[in-house]
């Protein structure tokens, strides 16, 4: 995948670089806002149409220390064909007519009365990200959590169990994103995944008093998709009991503990200034909250730090950004 520097292009910087009209760029910042996920991940264009066939590392292979006048055994390394496919997500805007005739910037106007319908779609594709399971879904893609879902898989070590048992457990994620551990995808020769159409004007019936009058429509459609080509560089804190999360319980998770195990299960940890990737860490609002609370606490033994930037709060774990993600539910079952 194409860099400039030790920078990944996200699916933003890859917008800008194929969309004359200057438009889309504008629609994925606003998508970026309700999903940072697309801050963060790079992504890489299909190599096979609307699907990414991509070998997996599953092992290493084999070293053997060598006397004079003795063979040595051949090996080879262990890995897997993955094939990911993408999803087509759709959403469709309408405006009254007249009142883009009224505006002085009509452009403009028809994009911000198109938000509602962008953060669904933003929403939409977060929690696929996080849960999307195409063995139940076909139309759509399959995200991280059946692909760390398993205590007993070739991945388990990845799994961090938090103890929480029942169906209000929630997640916390530590994802290196990178064109070697995992990306988004989008179909080839596509803009980005995304696709504004504007479809004029058409004349439609009103449900209420089968009146007719004319609107401005425009759809909006999202193709993409995950890939994860190592596993090892993601990790996975599961089963964290939401009703354990209130600081300065005497029982309960403690997070900090977890998130140092999750932290050294990631291979090659430390990646800000090389090519593997950015590791970034994504909880809920309620996990956010409570390690924001925690790390307040005046003896708190926490790796959590707190700032500011350009009036935008920012939380670290470890020197890694903490990521908000609502489409990460409290409502888990028990991960075993």
């Amino acid at each position: 995948m194409a860099t400039v520097g030790n920078t990944y292009l996200t699916l933003a910087d890859v917008a800008k670089r194929t969309d004359a009209e200057g438009i889309t760029p504008d629609i994925i910042e606003m998508l970026s806002e309700f999903n940072p996920i697309l801050e963060d991940a790079p992504a890489v264009e299909c190599n096979n149409g609307t699907k990414h066939l991509t070998t997996v590392r599953t092992g290493l292979p084999n070293a053997t220390w060598r006397r004079l006048y003795e063979g040595v055994q051949t090996s080879k390394s262990h890995t897997r064909q993955v094939e990911d496919a993408t999803g087509n997500l759709v959403a469709r805007s309408i405006i009254d007519a007249k009142l883009v005739e009224l505006s002085s910037n009509p452009q403009q106007l028809r994009l911000t009365e198109s938000t509602p319908f962008l953060e669904t779609m933003a929403q939409e594709v977060a929690e696929t990200m996080i849960y999307g399971n195409q063995g139940s879904e076909p139309a759509a893609f399959t995200g991280f959590a059946p692909r760390f879902n398993d205590l007993s898989a070739e991945n388990r070590n990845q799994i961090i169990d938090a103890g929480g048992t029942g169906s209000d457990n929630t997640s916390i994620w530590m994802i290196t994103w990178g064109d070697t551990t995992a990306h988004v995808i989008y179909p080839k020769g596509s803009r980005a995944g995304i696709q504004r159409t504007d479809l004029g004007v058409e004349t439609i019936t009103d449900p209420n008093n089968g009146g007719r009058y004319e609107v401005y429509e425009e759809k909006f459609e999202q193709d993409i998709g995950l890939s994860v080509r190592d596993w090892r560089y993601v990790s996975r804190v599961a089963n964290i009991d939401v009703s354990d999360l209130v600081p300065n319980a005497a029982t309960g998770a403690d997070l900090n503990d977890l998130m140092i195990q999750a932290y050294y299960r990631l291979r090659n940890r430390r990646t800000g200034s090389g090519n593997a990737g950015r590791l970034v860490i994504y909880c809920n609002t309620k996990v956010k909250e409570f390690l924001h609370r925690q790390a307040l606490e005046a003896n708190a033994n926490t790796f959590i730090r707190l700032s500011e930037v350009q009036g935008r709060e920012v939380m670290s774990f470890m020197g890694v950004p903490v990521r908000e993600i609502d489409a990460i539910t409290n409502s888990e079952a028990r991960v075993v």
